[in-house]
């Protein structure tokens, strides 16, 4: 390994190890406590400094503007929905939660259980500040009420980015010029350019690293990304489930197909099956692999300290047109603030979640997140901060943010669950380790939604 790749990769992984030192506390930090009765908020620690930074001074400004006292606690991402269901189960939960995760699997079920305020009043009187898709997000179902409605407030949105090493490119005479735009032809492009660096002296590298195994939320957060490329859509707008129609189950098994021949080619590190969310973070980064996907902007950031690995040689890099030929559609996961309906404060908490999606507050915090997750208003992603080509990875990304759509979990609460377990993750496991057939593990997947979605409570 050259010095350079060995700093690159020692820098990432003293990030990531500062990163978790940080979250993984034995107790969690209180960043404001006034003491006796007051609006507890329990946040996701920041993955930088400056994110938690800003959503302290926001809080701080807003105690002291509206004289109640507020008491901000942060929790690790690890920690934090644990400890949520705790004080949950003990009656005790806390008046405001933001979790980073909280969108795929907890947060439509509390409002299906009707444990959430509804916060329509706060929604409606910004509506104009959102785009239709991300409002959509966000409008849940109760089944007490039998009805949709504002249960979340969104504030940044996330989704799967695409990077590559130019210098391996370039070792092989070409540029980012040379990618292609349609599906087949890019991922051809990756595939062809293995053997060639292998005949360097590497044969150990691989010229994708893309997650294969159950345990990865990574998983099934790319592979949703190659269902929205073969245009499926599990689950109407009225939340039906659509598994059962013809199109759909032949638009599962391509996709299926598409993403798991990379592995079963030998473009993936056979490693794959074993993944954790972040080892395709880090064997991108020791330039065992051409390019990756990931979820954020997170490789690209941990590299900021090295600006000639950030500006010129890490590349992001836009998703190709759908195998129809017609713009890719981004799958966005959509960060969202709850008030619990148990809250003694729910009037109060509303007030405070108005202060915080005040356009100049959440553009501080987002900010502050320095492109790992993305604005939900369209007047924000226009600000220069994400268009702005001195920066070549947020100004991409940005592109991306233009034509989205939710999880499915947004149409109907029980396709949570189908993310809980992993249903993608685990038929995909057995295809590359089993030799499961596309359609075969297309079946699989099917009848354990289709069980998901009879048992749903």
């Amino acid at each position: 390994m050259k010095r350079r790749q060995f700093t690159n990769l020692s820098l990432f992984l003293l990030g990531l190890t500062l990163a978790n030192c940080g979250q993984r506390q034995d107790s969690p930090t209180s960043l404001t406590s006034s003491g006796g009765d007051s609006v507890r908020i329990w946040w996701s620690q920041g993955y930088y400094p400056e994110e938690t930074e800003a959503i302290r001074r926001l809080v701080q400004q807003w105690e002291n503007d509206s004289g109640l006292p507020v008491e901000l606690t942060l929790y690790s991402e690890g920690d934090i929905l644990q400890e949520a269901e705790r004080a949950i189960s003990a009656g005790n939960p806390p008046d405001v939660l933001y979790s980073h995760d909280a969108d795929l699997t907890f947060i439509p079920k509390l409002a299906w259980n009707n444990q959430l305020a509804d916060v329509s009043s706060v929604i409606e009187a910004a509506e104009s500040l959102y785009s239709p898709a991300v409002l959509n997000a966000v409008k849940y179902l109760n089944k007490t009420t039998g009805e949709r409605s504002y249960y979340s407030a969104p504030i940044t949105q996330m989704t799967n980015h695409i990077h590559y090493w130019q210098p391996l490119l370039s070792s092989l005479g070409q540029g980012e010029e040379a990618i292609p735009e349609g599906w087949d032809q890019f991922w051809a492009f990756w595939e062809q350019a293995q053997a060639p660096i292998r005949n360097q002296g590497r044969s150990d590298f691989y010229s994708m690293g893309l997650p294969m195994s159950a345990s990865a939320s990574d998983t099934f957060f790319v592979f949703e990304q190659f269902l929205a490329a073969f245009d499926v859509e599990l689950v109407n707008s009225t939340g039906d489930l659509q598994v059962d129609k013809a199109q759909v189950r032949e638009g599962i098994a391509q996709a299926l197909s598409a993403y798991t021949q990379f592995y079963k080619q030998q473009y993936v590190p056979p490693e794959a099956t074993n993944w954790g969310n972040a080892d395709n973070n880090v064997t991108f980064l020791s330039r065992s692999t051409l390019m990756t996907i990931n979820p954020t902007l997170s490789i690209p950031g941990s590299q900021r300290q090295d600006q000639s690995t950030y500006q010129q040689q890490l590349v992001t890099t836009p998703w190709p047109n759908k195998p129809n030929g017609d713009p890719m559609t981004s799958m966005v996961s959509i960060k969202q603030v709850v008030i619990f309906e148990s809250s003694k404060y729910k009037d109060e908490a509303k007030k405070l979640l108005s202060y915080l999606i005040e356009p100049d507050n959440l553009k501080l915090y987002i900010q502050g997140s320095q492109g790992r997750f993305f604005p939900v208003m369209p007047q924000l992603l226009e600000d220069p901060f994400w268009q702005d080509s001195n920066d070549p990875h947020i100004s991409t990304a940005s592109k991306q943010f233009y034509r989205t759509r939710p999880f499915a979990q947004a149409l109907n609460p029980a396709y949570s669950e189908v993310q809980s377990q992993n249903i993608w993750g685990t038929v995909i496991a057995e295809m590359v380790t089993k030799d499961l057939s596309a359609q075969a593990a297309t079946d699989r997947a099917i009848a354990a939604i289709k069980t998901i979605f009879q048992d749903w409570q």
